[in-house]
């Protein structure tokens, strides 16, 4: 937009500069006509008014702030005539000063009132300098000023607020000021006005209807100032009128139509940027098809659709109508045949689709191959349904530079002969479509591409390595699709890279060290992909802003150059397989950065103090490693610091509680049992008291044991079958968090009994894969639910059901996984206790009375995936839970979900060589067809259970569901009716009437999120278990999905996130 803007500047200078040059014609003109007194009495006056002249301009000069003391040196006594004076113009008998041209000379302070002795001048130009103040009164003594022209300085005060009679005033340009107040009534007095240009200043209220009293106007601009109410018709009356700006107000209603049926030489019409609503004008005065060149609307709330006159506009030049809520067909028609259309800008709409139905791109692209002069098609954000013409290529015009489709629905493969557009296209954006296929290699062929934006859609295949060998990319976005293979080599080598987004794709291999080459990369992210290998010290230090590496395969240590990146501000090396010690990479070196995050690695050693130097830190995370030693007390000083995770690791001693670190609580520390400290609900020992405290420790510990000791006797000698009922929960899985261990330290039978009233029936909130899950209250008051297993069998499935839980259960923590408290191992008796969820599981929860909100669903499977993609890659035992289902979801009191019941779950490592037998793994209608041919379990059929989840969350109908028969599944209904364009066929009444209610822009934003879930669902349902993407890329893809939700659906809905769900899950795996 804004070479658009400065373009239209240039044509509105030119303009205004053809009619100054006539009219100043006209003065000389009239001055050679008019007789001259050659009388010595005559040569005599002359003189004397010169000399006053000279006299007036002196003292101007005086009264000027001059940037130095040469500038306009030749206004001094001895310079013989004032008419020689640098800027200064006199009438043709050398009479009088008609003109001062003084722009650019660096002036500053106010404008002497001095100026207004002047009496005869005509034209003056000040602009471009660094006048301040008001316009004095004395202004109002220029009675014969044609052409003022004060841009680009700093005046203040009204709209020129000053005494006197301007009316021979025909080129007023007070731009780029501080110009405040409303415009006056008084301004209708200035009726010779022909050009009015008031643009970039501080002017409020209506624009008064009194400028319809200047009948010679044709220029008007009053952009960006803070005008309100309606545009009044009457402007229509100014039927000289061929260039009117209104853009950047907060004018509103509907743009009257009498300006475009009255106004018969009218070239340009820009009121972007207000709260105009209605339609755009349908009835125009048939003149304006040899005229009209620019219409620019965009970022208002028009509806309605493009008015057909504008087919009739031979010199149609720009349209830009974007971030509205029109609803129409692409232009074709109004396009076609346009030689000089340099601009159609249509993004940021309702909706404008393509021929049959949204389905037929081709007529459009054929109508644009006879635009010879576009430069910029930008259809973005507008639904847009079909397949790109397999002729793309060589129907777009050769002046094209950018081509911007991005956030549509456009399917089907790119085009091969893409590469056979205009050699000179710049960018190139088909981002967040459904595009399928590989990338075509004939995009090497854009020589000049600078942006290449694939983004957020569904292709497969390698990077083509031609693309490395690009001399002009500077900005290349290939994430979020399903690439594989490695990175070409060469990417880079040419140095001219400073945007290079990889991540959520399946690229492998190492990172090419060709990247060391881009000095100037700003990001680097390659993140959520299957890179190994260690950071080449090529790359290391090149990232001037952001360098997220985050969820690979990466390992060796930190290497030292990343401390060369001074600007950096976020550096992202968490979820790899790093190790060695922070130190080594000489963080403290990064002075600007914001964001360090180093979490589930395997670093070790000591938290460096040298980190509390980063006074720019405002996020530190380096849980789940291996750290040793202290806190250092530098990280007090980081005063920004925001966010901190330093849990589990095994950091020792005080926790530090002063300045930064004062805000932040236990969840800060988990899992560093050595910490004390008043935030960990531990006291800090003191070291002259060590050896005394070791002493009284041991005698109580004997005492205990020996009282244990007694007691055992004792109860085997009086009520030998009770101790097997008293018996203490064993350690089997012990409680992943510090506060319940301590809370729970031993549990007995007995007090399982009292808390379930004897295991009642009335207290059975749900049915688990090999028993019932009762809710228990605790002596302390405590809700608990507990999962007792029955009637066991020395080496029967269900003990080793039981076995297995628990050997999972111990070794994992995440957020979105249902910790256990402890566990119970009796001969006769099995149970885990586990935290109470009030809420219950997601069936109960889906299919109750209560409605569940988009971004309530979206957020449901984002947490599923999370935890999910943890089990799969990255919990220290990696897990197959072979039984995902909605029952198996549980949902805690803010809404966040928590995957269960691993009863029938298996390590990974074991998958290939546990044999299942005739067994299938799992609940019916979410067993991966696979399993039924007998293949063993794997990662990509927890993928598929993970698809129908959420279809049936999006449809509200389970796999079960008894229309789904005769070969018919959830998968292929709502696949079917998605390849119709029939979503809102498949979605649960409650939400599709969400959407319904929805404001027009809203709904289009929810439908487009909608779509995208039910892709995801599609996708890892497949019937073929190696398209199936992986848990971690349906994770990232749904955290990227989330935030776009609460970004753009309004909370006031009842769709908005808690605080918790908002930010990043720093547990997540």
């Amino acid at each position: 937009m804004p070479c658009v803007q400065e373009m239209m500047r240039v044509a509105m200078i030119a303009r205004r500069t053809a009619m100054l040059l006539i009219h100043i014609g006209l003065f000389v003109f009239l001055d050679v006509a008019s007789p001259v007194d050659g009388s010595a009495a005559a040569a005599a006056r002359r003189r004397q008014v010169l000399l006053q002249e000279k006299a007036t301009l002196l003292a101007l000069k005086r009264g000027f702030i001059l940037p130095s003391p040469s500038s306009l040196a030749d206004w001094n006594e001895s310079n013989g005539h004032v008419c020689r004076f640098t800027g200064v113009t006199c009438d043709r008998r050398r009479e009088h000063v008609i003109g001062l041209e003084l722009a650019n000379m660096g002036i500053s302070g106010p404008i002497p009132p001095v100026i207004g002795e002047l009496s005869h001048l005509r034209s003056l130009d000040m602009s471009n300098n660094s006048i301040s103040g008001a316009v004095p009164p004395s202004f109002g003594n220029l009675v014969r000023l044609q052409n003022l022209n004060m841009a680009s300085n700093h005046i203040s005060g009204a709209f020129l607020s000053v005494p006197g009679n301007l009316s021979q005033l025909q080129g007023l340009n007070m731009s780029r000021n501080n110009i405040s107040g409303a415009i006056p009534p008084a301004a209708g007095n200035l009726t010779s006005l022909i050009i009015l240009d008031m643009s970039s200043n501080h002017l409020t209220g209506n624009i008064p209807t009194e400028l319809s009293k200047l009948r010679k106007l044709g220029v008007i601009d009053l952009s960006d100032n803070q005008l309100h109410g309606g545009i009044p018709p009457s402007i229509s009356e100014l039927k000289d009128m061929w260039f009117l700006n209104l853009n950047l107000n907060n004018l509103s209603g509907p743009i009257p139509e009498a300006i475009f049926l009255n106004l018969t030489t009218l070239g340009l019409v820009d009121l972007a940027r207000n709260n105009l609503s209605g339609e755009i004008p349908r009835t125009v005065s048939s003149s304006l098809a040899d005229t009209f060149a620019v219409l620019n609307l965009y970022t208002n709330k028009l509806t309605g659709a493009l008015p057909p006159w504008l087919a009739n506009c031979t010199r149609l030049w720009l349209v830009d109508v974007e971030n509205n809520m029109l609803s129409d067909e692409l232009p074709a028609s109004i396009i076609s045949g346009k030689q000089n259309l340099t601009y159609l800008l249509l993004s940021d709409n309702q909706q404008f689709r393509s021929q049959d139905n949204n389905s037929n791109l081709e007529p459009f692209f054929a109508a644009l191959s006879n635009c010879s002069s576009l430069q910029e098609l930008e259809v973005a954000a507008v639904g847009l349904g079909g397949r790109l013409p397999s002729g793309l290529g060589s129907m777009l015009p050769h002046s094209l530079l950018h081509l911007n489709l991005k956030m549509n629905a456009i399917e089907g493969p790119i085009p091969a002969n893409i590469g056979h557009a205009a050699s000179s296209m710049t960018l190139l954006n088909l981002s967040s479509n459904m595009l399928n296929g590989t990338i075509p290699a004939s995009l090497c062929r854009l020589q000049n591409l600078q942006q290449l934006v694939l983004s957020s859609n569904a292709l497969t295949g390698e990077i083509p390595p031609c693309i490395g060998y690009s001399t002009s990319l500077g900005e290349l976005d290939l994430s979020g699709n399903m690439l594989s293979g490695k990175i070409p080599s060469n990417i880079g080598s040419h140095g001219r890279l400073s945007y290079l987004s990889l991540q959520r794709n399946m690229l492998s291999g190492a990172i090419p060290p060709s990247l060391g080459q881009c000095g100037s990369l700003l990001l680097l992210d390659l993140s959520s992909n299957r890179l190994s290998g260690a950071i080449p010290e090529e790359v290391a230090g090149i990232a001037k802003i952001t360098l997220n590496l985050s969820r690979n395969q990466l390992c060796g240590k930190l290497p030292g150059g990343l401390g060369k990146m001074l600007q950096v501000q976020t550096i992202d090396l968490s979820r790899n397989n790093f190790t060695g010690e922070i130190s080594a990479a000489g963080l403290e070196g990064c002075v600007e950065l914001s964001v360090l995050d180093l979490s589930r690695n395997s670093l070790s050693g000591a938290l460096p103090s040298s980190l509390g130097g980063l006074k720019n830190l405002e996020s530190l995370d380096v849980s789940n490693n291996f750290l040793t030693g202290e806190i250092p007390v530098s990280l007090t000083k980081c005063s920004k610091l925001k966010h901190l995770d330093l849990s589990y690791n095994d950091l020792g001693g005080a926790v530090p509680t002063t300045g930064a670190l004062a805000q932040f609580s236990l969840h800060s520390y988990l899992g560093n049992p050595q910490l004390c400290g008043q935030v960990v609900h531990k006291v800090c020992s003191r070291t002259h008291h060590k050896t005394h405290k070791l002493l009284v420790v041991m005698c109580i510990v004997s005492a205990l044991v020996l009282m244990i000791l007694c007691t055992v006797c004792a109860r085997k000698i009086s009520d030998r079958p009770a101790a097997l009922r008293d018996r203490v929960f064993m350690g089997h899985c012990t409680a992943s968090s510090q506060v319940m261990k301590v809370k729970h330290p031993r549990i007995t039978y007995r007090e399982l009994v009292y808390a379930t009233d004897n295991f009642s029936l009335a207290r059975i909130v749900g049915k688990g894969s090999y028993g019932e899950i009762y809710r228990g209250t605790l002596g302390d008051g405590t809700e608990v639910a507990v999962k007792v297993i029955r009637q066991l069998q020395s080496g029967s499935s269900t003990s080793k059901s039981f076995s297995r839980e628990c050997q999972v259960l111990k070794r994992i923590r995440h957020r979105n996984i249902a910790r256990v408290i402890t566990a119970c191992s009796l001969p006769d008796f099995k149970a885990l206790v586990l935290p109470f969820m009030a809420n219950g599981s997601l069936e109960r929860y889906l299919y109750a009375a209560a409605e569940l909100s988009l971004v309530q669903r979206v957020n449901i499977c984002s947490d599923v995936a999370e935890g999910m993609a943890y089990l799969h890659h990255y919990s220290p035992v990696k897990v197959i839970h072979c039984d995902l289902k909605p029952s198996n979801i549980l949902i805690n009191d803010d809404m966040t979900a928590l995957v269960s019941d691993f009863g029938i779950s298996r390590p990974s490592v074991m998958s290939a060589s546990v044999s299942t037998g005739n067994v299938l793994l799992g609940s019916i209608g979410y067993i991966p067809p696979e399993y039924g041919y007998g293949s063993s379990p794997t990662t990509k059929g927890d993928v598929y259970s993970f698809g129908v989840l959420v279809l049936e969350m999006l449809t509200r109908r389970k796999p079960t569901d008894d229309m789904f028969e005769a070969g018919l599944s959830l998968h292929d209904w709502v696949r079917g009716h998605g390849h119709d364009g029939r979503t809102d066929a498949v979605l649960d009444s409650a939400l599709a009437r969400m959407v319904r209610d929805q404001t027009p822009e809203v709904k289009r934003k929810m439908d487009m999120a909608i779509r995208e879930l039910l892709e995801l669902g599609i996708l890892c349902s497949q019937e073929n278990p190696s398209a199936r993407p992986t848990m971690t890329d349906a994770a990232t893809s749904l955290n990227q999905l989330k935030r776009y939700a609460a970004a753009n659906f309004p909370s006031s809905l009842g769709m908005g996130f808690s605080p918790t769900t908002v930010e990043v899950d720093e547990d997540i795996g």
